[in-house]
């Protein structure tokens, strides 16, 4: 199938990394894995990161614009036959793929469509009337976790359309890595000045000055009050937070934190595999695609329970999620996995065998060939109805 992909929020090819960047180039790779052809066909990015009506409205002009020239051009042969958009919401609404798809007389299906009820009168209103124009119009929806679905589901009139994909990987550069733990563990090492005989933690995430920041200041704070344990950090990220969370980590003392830099996506299975224990506040965190990486290479998470984490960490299997922002609690919980190498280790198992089973590419490629199917289905359906 010829396949229109636009993802609203982040090309795959933007050159910033992110997590939403991660997962539309694995939606990308996995269509191509499965013998579609994959085209993306808009760059336009309809982010509007701080709520302002007057960039929403310019946005939704331009969009308008864009749909009306992009449809023109694509209605030519080959014409695709799918328009797939990725990571649909408030501030980032599809304003191309609803028009486009209408003109063309093809499916239209979003991946990771979101719906906040509590944006509809605020700051965000014409992205979120955009966002739901468009998951309305949409032939099926893919959320990837249960509280978007929720979301969704409540906000359609016929919710039949509705298919979960949950959040995916391919597992074996993970796999593959964890199996040559002790080398990796050794490289770091000598790369990065880590003691091989002290348990490491790990985090990888950007320095944003947002709700990421909130996360790293709150890590910070919990490893202060474990400065008795003989732990490492190694931080993989960068940004424009970086001055403010180095400086609050310095605290910490010499030789406790590495800071590795952004690294390219080639490198970061071996960090995963080479760490005893992934740490991440995860203040409104979506889901968190790098605690699913760090989960398939064999590392148990600690987090706190927000947002669509638990879609991705099993509580008591393959981490501990603390719940209610409770430092108290994710610093006994810290405390308990720096002591216990036995937990950490059965943690590890489980994970890598939940992430084969429930995030690798087979099920994600089952799941997603039975939503276009489906999409496919309600267009036709609906057309005939019309």
């Amino acid at each position: 199938m010829r396949v229109a992909f636009y993802a609203p929020l982040k090309a795959p090819d933007h050159p910033v990394p992110s997590g939403d960047r991660r997962m539309a180039r694995a939606l990308v790779a996995l269509l191509e894995r499965q013998g579609h052809e994959v085209r993306l066909v808009s760059r336009f990015r309809s982010f509007d990161r701080d709520g302002h009506a007057w960039r929403q409205m310019r946005l939704r002009t331009i969009g308008a614009r864009i749909a009306d020239r992009l449809g023109r051009r694509l209605d030519r042969e080959p014409r695709p036959e799918l328009w797939l958009t990725y990571h649909c919401h408030h501030k980032a609404p599809d304003w191309l793929g609803p028009m486009i798809s209408q003109r063309l007389a093809i499916p239209y299906a979003i991946a990771e469509p979101s719906v906040a009820g509590k944006q509809a009168d605020g700051p965000w209103a014409i992205g979120f009337a955009g966002a739901l124009q468009a998951i309305r119009t949409a032939d099926v929806l893919l959320p990837v976790t249960a509280v978007d679905a929720e979301g969704v589901v409540a906000a359609l009139r016929a919710p039949a359309n509705v298919r979960g994909l949950p959040p995916f990987l391919d597992a074996a550069p993970f796999a593959a890595a964890a199996d040559r733990r002790a080398g990796h563990r050794a490289g770091l090492a000598a790369r990065h000045g880590l003691d091989p005989a002290r348990p490491w933690l790990l985090t990888v995430a950007m320095m944003r000055a947002d709700v990421k920041r909130e996360s790293y200041l709150a890590l910070a704070d919990a490893l202060a009050a474990v400065r008795d344990r003989p732990w490492q950090l190694l931080v993989v990220g960068d940004g424009e937070a970086r001055g403010e969370i180095e400086a609050r980590f310095a605290a910490l003392g010499e030789g406790r934190v590495r800071f590795a830099g952004a690294l390219g996506e080639d490198a970061l299975p071996a960090c995963y595999a080479a760490a005893d224990l992934y740490v991440w506040p995860a203040f409104r965190e979506a889901y968190g695609l790098a605690m699913l990486e760090a989960q398939a290479a064999g590392l148990p998470v600690l987090a706190y329970a927000e947002g669509g984490v638990a879609e991705v960490v099993a509580d008591g299997e393959t981490g501990i999620l603390v719940p209610g922002r409770r430092l108290d609690g994710f610093v006994a919980v810290l405390r308990h996995l720096l002591d216990d190498a036995g937990t950490r280790t059965a943690f590890a198992t489980a994970a890598r065998a939940r992430v084969l089973a429930d995030h690798d590419l087979p099920a994600a490629a089952a799941r997603l060939d039975r939503a276009l199917a489906l999409a496919a289905d309600v267009h036709a359906r609906r057309r005939r109805a019309a």
